[in-house]
């Protein structure tokens, strides 16, 4: 399926799926180097994450807006919509890179980055990070800088996704989320609910049903709501609606694809129990979402 998009979409340059793609730049010197473009709705095909270290303002990401407050971190995963508002003095990071620097496969931590610190979108997409905990962090970003110039160094590449796996790694140890409940990898419930979001992420469009989720985790849909409840005080279903809306919402805004073909898209055999769907979610149709 064709989809032509109405907001801008920014793809890192050369990028391809096996190769790896990174930049990290400062700021202000991003937003002044950007124009007007931050202010606008966009999309990105990439990771980005953003660091004010000092910053005042507001941050508006996937229909939701957020301040802007000192120490900071906004994790934006490919496909959320996002943008700034005018104010342009903000000091801090920006650090963009592609998939092949976070991994499906293998341990449970590479699992639990990808799906709690990014592609978490039942919670809020930022950490504080308390002043004493920031030195590392410059560090390993300094580091970051330091190795983008060394490209012919001895595994460069590896080099690069080790920084950035680190960066995350003390994130998730001493970063507070805005909201919610805090996940630690050592408990069960909390390794279950975010292999549900991973299998969320990846067939929210093909499985809609709670049943089919604790298949696919070899749990009973009794125990996967007993795991979600207690690492997040909602419902399996909730959040697979949730993230079948947050979607629809997006291809409403972000494509000129017509509502059916949405429906479809989000695998409804039948246009008009979508727009039941959607009604019932958000008290507006489809076309008044999108209007």
């Amino acid at each position: 399926m064709t989809r032509n998009t109405v907001f801008t979409q920014y793809d890192l340059e050369k990028e391809t799926p096996d190769e790896i793609q990174f930049d990290i730049m400062e700021m202000p010197d991003f937003f002044h180097n950007n124009g007007d473009a931050p202010q606008k709705a966009h999309i990105h095909t990439f990771y980005q994450i953003i660091w004010f270290q000092q910053g005042t303002g507001v941050h508006y990401v996937d229909f939701k807006e957020y301040p802007i407050t000192d120490n900071t971190l906004f994790f934006i995963s490919p496909g959320q919509i996002h943008y700034f508002d005018d104010n342009h003095c903000s000091k801090g990071i920006i650090i963009h890179f592609n998939e092949s620097f976070l991994s499906d496969e293998g341990s449970s931590e590479n699992v639990f980055l990808k799906y709690n610190v990014f592609n978490a979108f039942d919670a809020v997409p930022y950490y504080k990070i308390m002043p004493k905990d920031t030195r590392r962090l410059e560090y390993i970003a300094e580091e970051m800088k330091v190795e983008t110039e060394n490209i012919k160094a001895f595994a460069h590449k590896d080099y690069l996704k080790y920084l950035v796996k680190m960066f995350l790694i003390y994130v998730q140890r001493t970063g507070e989320r805005g909201t919610g409940i805090p996940l630690c990898i050592n408990n069960s419930s909390n390794r279950t609910f975010v292999r549900f979001r991973q299998i969320l992420e990846h067939h929210y469009r093909q499985m809609h049903t709670v049943k089919e989720y604790a298949s696919r985790l070899n749990v009973s849909t009794k125990s996967l709501t007993n795991y979600v409840y207690e690492s997040s005080h909602s419902t399996p279903l909730k959040i697979i609606n949730e993230r079948i809306i947050l979607e629809a919402k997006r291809q409403l805004l972000h494509s000129d694809l017509k509502i059916k073909e949405i429906a479809f898209y989000l695998g409804f055999e039948d246009p008009s129990y979508f727009v039941k769907f959607f009604k019932r979610q958000t008290g507006y149709l489809p076309a008044e979402f999108r209007e």
